[in-house]
C-alpha cells in the first residue's frame, strides 16, 4: 500500500484474453476489451508487435480533447473521427481520444536495445489509445499498441496517473500471481 493507505493502481494487459484490467491493490475495478498487435508479441523496433513485461505510463496526452479527437505524432489535428474521414484516409492508423504513452522498465527486454537492435517501448511509440469504433476489440489488429474503445480510454485516462505500472502479459501467467510478485 501507498503511505496514504490508498491501494496502488496498476494495469494488466492480457494478450491471450485481449483484455486490459485496472486493479487497485488486489481488487479488479474495470476490465476492458482491447486489441493488441496483429503481428503478435515482441519488442524489437519496426516489428509491429506488442511488447511484454513491466512498463509505466510515461505520459498522458489529450486530457482536454473531445471524444474521437484525431492525433498524429501525439498532437491533436483538430479533426474529429467519423466514417467519412476514415474512408478519406483509409491508410491511417487511427489514434483517437486519449493516449497513454508507455515506457518499458527492463533493459534489453523493453528498454534500450539488445543483440537484435532497439527494443525500447517508449522509442517505439507504444501507446494505449482510442481507435475507430468500427475496429473490432478482442482481436489482435494493431501495429503494436493497445487499442481501446473511445469511451473506455477516456474512463481509464481519468483513473490513472503518469507512473502507473502497466504489466503486459501473454496470458499464461496468472494475473493474481503476477500482481502479488510485482507489488
Amino acid at each position: 500500500m501507498k503511505p496514504d493507505n490508498k491501494p496502488s493502481t496498476q494495469l494488466i494487459v492480457n494478450i491471450a484474453q485481449q483484455t486490459l484490467t485496472l486493479f487497485q491493490g488486489h481488487t479488479e475495478v474495470y476490465c476492458y476489451p482491447i486489441s493488441t498487435a496483429k503481428n503478435g508479441i515482441g519488442s524489437q523496433q519496426d516489428s509491429g508487435c506488442t511488447p511484454l513485461g513491466a512498463h509505466v505510463i510515461a505520459q498522458k496526452i489529450g486530457g482536454n480533447e473531445p471524444i474521437e479527437a484525431v492525433f498524429i505524432g501525439r498532437v491533436a489535428t483538430g479533426e474529429i473521427y467519423n466514417a467519412a474521414l476514415g474512408a478519406q484516409f483509409p491508410e491511417r492508423d487511427w489514434i483517437l481520444s486519449r493516449i497513454l504513452w508507455l515506457s518499458g522498465l527492463k533493459a534489453g527486454i523493453n528498454k534500450g536495445s539488445n543483440s537484435q537492435g532497439g527494443c525500447d517501448t517508449y522509442q517505439r511509440y507504444i501507446y494505449i489509445h482510442g481507435t475507430a469504433d468500427s475496429e473490432p476489440m478482442g482481436v489482435p489488429r494493431s501495429h503494436g499498441c493497445v487499442r481501446m474503445r473511445n469511451q473506455d480510454i477516456i474512463k481509464l485516462f481519468a483513473e490513472v496517473d503518469e507512473g502507473t505500472p502497466v504489466f503486459i502479459v501473454d496470458g499464461v501467467t496468472s494475473v493474481g500471481n503476477f500482481i502479488s510478485t510485482h507489488e
